[in-house]
């Protein structure tokens, strides 16, 4: 979101929501808002890869997001969405990412302030300026649409229902917000919905009513969360309860019809957590599961205290048994990596997804004996092919225009899990596993840079790790290994820049 600063203004005389809307979209209006401000425009933080995601002059404190389904998927949803923020910058507009959806009403403070929509930006000014340090809270009555193209993100229709996949800035089709996860917030989720379908969503069930034939659910997150990773899922499904390490509860939710075939598949959690707890320390929030979506999304996604995971990869058999769990690991270890500790910048990806390709493959190597370093070293032989097609691990080129999970490829993959390698062979095995842990520990529930893990890695190490790193995270070719001298990169198809199709999981 962003607001535009300038001298503070006279009073305005009060004007119904209406006519401050059609003030703000026609800006040349005389004498209300023309001269002294510019035309709405969107506005970002200046992420690299998403110039316009994200707004500067404020930071999100909390969300509380109501929502009625109806029972059919295909028809906008009502839904209010409250904000809690507090200003940084002086603040004449309030710039929400948010898209697809329509705006009935916006209030700041109680208030009803002037909107218009400006590309994938919902600009509000509110009858006051705000000033550096004020909270304000923001709420938007608007519709939240499902229908489009699977691909764009957002709500994902399943057989039953809906789920979300929000990554990577898809939010703002769901719900306004500063759709970065640079500004991470507390959420609170309200779902009114019929009465014979489930709903869940991040963090822990706090309230349930039920008026006639409908039932409102409210859930409500522990710890703060990027807008990537909100999830609430509506269907006809069953929850089922187990226990994790330290009487964590986890809670994994299945088409009803499914639960005694997913059963051999969810119980392996509370392992999947012991195991992770022994490489990383303990699980970072307040509960756990696996969603189970009757959708074919082409991909498994980390959402925030319930993984998405669609049904297929359970179901579609052929799958070694140790391959789909180690895709389950990999989802739990992005509650370390990317959920807790979150990219500053989309550049930071690598961070994310390196790692939970690291820990899914230490994992089929421990549990499946799955060599680790045959798949790096097919990795490093694959390696400088990938960086060609998407830039190197740190500095990713853009998504192709149009297809925004084509960010997700090869290289942010298995290319920074060898980033990882390459590093456990330079410092080594002890120094690196004290790395891990100091670095989901101090960063935990914030947000951290590739600048931050280089200084953090050097700290460990003794020594400045910059140089030895600056090649495997920016470098156009891949580095030699350490301890590796015979192994080879297969050199790009000179003019080849064209990228893998995305991975399918994130």
């Amino acid at each position: 979101m962003s607001l535009t600063s300038r001298a503070p203004r006279t009073a305005r005389t009060a004007r119904t929501a209406r006519r401050l809307r059609v003030a703000l979209v026609a800006a040349a209006s005389a004498g209300l808002i023309g001269a002294a401000l510019p035309s709405p425009e969107p506005l970002g933080i200046g992420d690299p890869l998403f110039p316009q995601l994200g707004n500067p002059g404020y930071d999100v404190l909390a969300y509380d997001i109501a929502l009625t389904y109806r029972g059919d998927n295909t028809k906008p949803l009502d839904a209010v969405t409250t904000i809690d923020a507090r200003a940084s910058d002086r603040l004449d507009r309030v710039n929400l990412d948010f898209t697809h959806g329509t705006v009935r009403a916006v209030e700041v403070d109680g208030r009803p302030a002037a909107f218009a929509l400006s590309g994938e930006d919902l600009v509000v000014e509110p009858s006051r300026q705000v000033g550096p340090g004020e909270r304000l809270r923001i709420t938007v009555t608007h519709t939240s649409d499902p229908s489009g193209p699977r691909n764009t993100g957002g709500w994902v229709r399943t057989a039953d229902g809906l789920a979300m996949a929000n990554q990577a800035d898809a939010a703002h089709r769901v719900f306004p917000g500063n759709d970065h996860p640079a500004d991470k917030a507390y959420f609170t989720f309200r779902v009114t919905a019929p009465k014979d379908l489930t709903v869940v969503a991040n963090g822990r069930n706090v309230a349930r009513s039920l008026s006639g034939d409908i039932r409102t659910w409210t859930y409500r997150g522990a710890r703060p969360m990027a807008t990537e990773l909100a999830q609430v899922s509506i269907g006809r499904s069953t929850v089922l309860h187990r226990t994790g390490p330290h009487g964590l509860p986890v809670r994994d939710v299945v088409p009803a019809a499914d639960a005694a075939r997913m059963e051999p598949w969810l119980k392996r959690t509370p392992a999947h957590l012991e195991w992770m707890e022994r490489k990383v320390g303990r699980y970072p929030f307040e509960t756990y599961g696996v969603l189970v979506a009757d959708a074919d999304t082409g991909f498994e996604l980390e959402t925030q205290t319930l993984s998405l995971f669609e049904r297929s990869l359970f179901t579609r058999g052929g799958l070694p048994k140790w391959f789909v769990e180690s895709i389950m690991v990999h989802e739990l270890a992005h509650h370390w990596f990317g959920n807790s500790v979150s990219p500053r910048r989309w550049a930071d990806l690598w961070l994310n997804e390196g790692h939970a390709t690291w820990y899914e493959a230490l994992y089929a190597e421990e549990t499946a004996k799955q060599p680790l370093e045959r798949r790096m070293r097919q990795a490093y032989a694959d390696s400088d092919r990938w960086r060609a097609a998407g830039g190197p691990p740190a500095a990713p080129r853009p998504p192709a225009a149009g297809q925004k999970i084509s960010l997700f490829r090869p290289v942010v993959y298995d290319g920074s899990a060898l980033v990882l390698y390459a590093l456990r062979q330079e410092i080594g095995k002890d120094a690196f596993e004290r790395l891990e842990r100091r670095w989901v520990s101090q960063y935990a529930h914030g947000t951290a840079s590739t600048a931050d893990f280089v200084r953090l890695a050097s700290e460990e190490a003794g020594r400045d790790l910059t140089p030895f790193l600056e090649g495997w995270l920016y470098g156009e070719r891949t580095p030699k290994m350490p301890g590796h001298a015979d192994w080879r990169s297969t050199a790009p198809v000179k003019g080849s820049t064209k990228a893998p199709a995305p991975a399918a999981k994130r």
